[in-house]
């Protein structure tokens, strides 16, 4: 079934048992799951003008499909999240490789017992490598803490090397910091990996939609039940009700085209932007990218080549590695790391976990804690990175809480 779209100008909330904002992941799996599964009705709204969220892609001019949002590929352990996906499309056995571009030498990531070679050479690396086995085992990913721990140096000199050659530079373009301010604790878990196993994820299912990721999201929302409404923003069509005038009273309610909505509102948005950033707004890293397109089979030598040593960007991808195209033009994409700015230009990817923002967050979260029927979920509305499997995992099991309270919309006015 193609997805049902409205204007949101010409539809009567009336209408409606469920409001679900954003039509990700977090979003459309819970749209499909009250729809579905409680037979209730729902108008999803996205504030932009296609569904998907991150995850959408497109054709570009060369007819290459190319993310619009940074590469996404799918890896899971989950079997009962990878079966539920597999519902909305066929999959491809994509297994991502990443290379790192170690002043002009590619050296695979996470480092492994071949980039050791590349990197030390033979005779030095086998040495290395039967240490390594020795002290943790073979078929191990060790952090470069549990290396440095040892009292070996040449361990300590592996941890150092991936450490200054893999993580630091890569990280202080990614998040806008000085050497000084990369947080110990994320050095701590950078990995080696005692294996000549190159893929990047080591997940028992992975792979790309066989159609696309759009494809995909079109099928998961194509239902009778579900009314999408684009280019529209929560902040906009809400009416917050707060139970008084103080700046941290919670919400009482949330007027929708002057009705109360009591059904349930699952919310994936940002959380300041609802509130209209009265506490301030939530620090994020944002991304630009910048595309070209080479009439040639393929520009890398595997679908994203990391840069960590030199050059502004952090990575390229290049798109037909990942679907599996054929054909004499390919399209590539370099990922600039940015501040994020301006909230209407700009997209908010990486949350910038601190104890000052976690309280900001808290506090912005405490203002919906009254509102029983209000359910932030995702990466946006809970200030969290997660990977796709998780952003689903929790949207099935959200869905079944809201369908087990027996939540149903009551709108209109109060007499």
């Amino acid at each position: 079934m193609t997805v049902r779209y409205a204007d949101f100008r010409d539809i009567a909330i009336a209408d409606f048992d469920a409001v679900v904002v954003g039509s990700g992941f977090a979003g459309a799996v819970c749209a499909r799951e009250l729809a579905e599964q409680g037979a209730m009705n729902v108008l999803a709204i996205e504030k932009r003008g296609h569904i998907g969220g991150n995850m959408y892609d497109e054709y570009d001019r060369a007819g290459i499909l190319v993310h619009r949002y940074g590469p996404h590929i799918f890896h899971t352990n989950d079997r009962a999240v990878f079966d539920y996906v597999s519902r909305f499309s066929p999959w491809t056995s994509y297994q991502h490789r990443v290379l790192a571009d170690w002043y002009g030498t590619y050296l695979p990531v996470p480092v492994n017992k071949t980039s050791l070679e590349i990197a030390f050479g033979d005779e030095k690396a086998a040495r290395l490598i039967d240490k390594l086995i020795a002290t943790f085992g073979d078929e191990r990913k060790v952090t470069i803490n549990e290396l440095r721990a040892q009292a070996d140096p040449e361990l300590a000199e592996v941890a150092d090397f991936v450490y200054e050659n893999v993580f630091l530079y890569y990280t202080q373009k990614q998040w806008g910091l000085t050497p000084e301010e990369v947080d110990p604790s994320v050095t701590a878990r950078v990995p080696v990996f005692i294996s000549r196993d190159d893929r990047y994820f080591q997940d028992e299912f992975q792979g790309m939609p066989v159609e696309g990721y759009t494809r995909l999201f079109e099928n998961l929302l194509g239902h009778d039940n579900i009314t999408v409404c684009l280019d529209t923003e929560a902040e906009s069509v809400f009416e917050l009700v707060f139970a008084s005038g103080d700046e941290d009273a919670p919400l009482s309610a949330i007027r929708i085209k002057d009705e109360d909505f009591t059904g349930p509102i699952v919310y994936t948005g940002p959380l300041d932007e609802l509130f209209l950033a009265r506490f301030g707004r939530l620090p994020y890293r944002s991304l630009d990218f910048v595309y070209e397109t080479f009439d040639e089979d393929h520009h890398l030598p595997c679908g994203t080549v990391n840069y960590t040593v030199s050059e502004d960007y952090t990575r390229i991808t290049e798109f037909k590695w990942l679907t599996g195209q054929t054909g004499s033009r390919t399209t590539i994409m370099k990922e600039y790391p940015r501040p994020y700015d301006d909230p209407s230009s700009q997209i908010p990817y990486y949350a910038i976990i601190d104890d000052d923002n976690d309280a900001r967050y808290e506090r912005y979260r405490r203002l919906t804690d009254a509102l029983p029927n209000f359910h932030p979920l995702g990466r946006l509305a809970q200030y969290r990175y997660f990977n796709m499997d998780k952003v689903v995992a929790d949207a099935l099991a959200a869905s079944r809480r809201i369908l087990a309270s027996g939540e149903a919309a009551s709108t209109g006015s109060p007499s």
